[in-house]
């Protein structure tokens, strides 16, 4: 496994020189796949080594907003390097595209167990920018559902931007502004599927949890919401604000329903200090 992690720093590097010299063209590097498939074989790669993935990176031009990594391929290259003995495993659960972006929803073993959303955004064909959030992977929740189980059919790709508009104004309205006479209006009664470790299906899980929350003085705040993507039924959220008073990021997923919100899964993550931090790109940081 090291040898080949070592192969794919090396073709990484060959990369980068070649397209300074304008050796690379666009016939070489652009395949007849879309930006998701280009997607999901990256991602692979992390486990499988898959050399040929390494083309659909940028290799001159490559944003890490994941804080932990060092900004561009060389960052991608020496995180790989640390790979244990048998190696990283992934295994992307769900797949969407919007736009010049890419998100997935994926299963890591990496450096432990983990779930996480990853977003790529795409020029030309290639990914050069890339965000994402990392939680640990959980015990099933009070409802029985895991972090990443449930529906996984895309529909309603007619209604994707009033999906996206939904979604957007139930974290402004609800999560941001507080305004829980608006809530009821969000959901097909207790119809509700969760899948955060820490809280039961319908409204009434969700109040349930809060309110425990409330008595152990932990506060969940949201301050902003910096990108809304989507895909037909399902609509991401990226936020920021505060979790037991520490600054956090949200990456919420919900699926859409009749114009309803139907099921949730997320993953929370703490922001790392800037002391902490290998790159200086933000983790919030999208083009306008």
């Amino acid at each position: 496994m090291k040898q080949t992690i070592t192969a794919i720093v090396l073709i990484m590097t060959i990369a980068a020189c070649k397209s300074e010299k304008g050796q690379i063209t666009k016939k070489e590097t652009k395949m007849e796949l879309s930006n998701k498939d280009k997607t999901l074989a990256v991602l692979k790669s992390i486990e499988t080594g898959d050399q040929k993935a390494i083309a659909y990176i940028n290799p001159t031009n490559y944003k890490q907003h994941n804080l932990a990594v060092a900004d561009g391929l060389a960052g991608f290259g020496a995180l790989l390097q640390h790979a244990p003995e048998g190696g990283f495993k992934v295994n992307t659960v769900r797949a969407f595209e919007d736009g010049d972006y890419v998100f997935t929803q994926t299963e890591y073993d990496f450096f432990g167990p983990k779930v996480g959303f990853d977003v790529f955004r795409f020029e030309n064909g290639l990914i050069v920018e890339h965000w994402d959030n990392l939680l640990a992977i959980m015990p099933a929740n009070a409802s029985g559902h895991s972090q990443t189980d449930g529906t996984t059919s895309i529909t309603d790709l007619d209604k994707t931007e009033e999906n996206k508009t939904l979604v957007s104004n139930f974290i402004s309205d609800v999560l941001i502004n507080g305004k829980m006479d608006k809530l009821q209006g969000y959901f097909n009664g207790d119809n509700y599927i969760q899948h955060n470790p820490n809280i039961a299906d319908g409204l009434s899980g969700l109040g349930q949890a809060l309110e425990g929350m409330a008595k152990q003085g932990i506060s969940m705040v949201f301050t902003k919401t910096h990108k809304i993507l989507g895909q037909g039924n399902f609509v991401l959220a990226i936020s920021e604000g505060t979790f037991a008073g520490q600054p956090t990021s949200y990456y919420d997923l919900f699926r859409v329903e009749n114009g309803k919100i139907a099921e949730h899964w997320d993953v929370m993550e703490t922001i790392a200090t800037e002391s902490d931090r290998k790159n200086t790109n933000g983790k919030f940081n999208f083009p306008k």
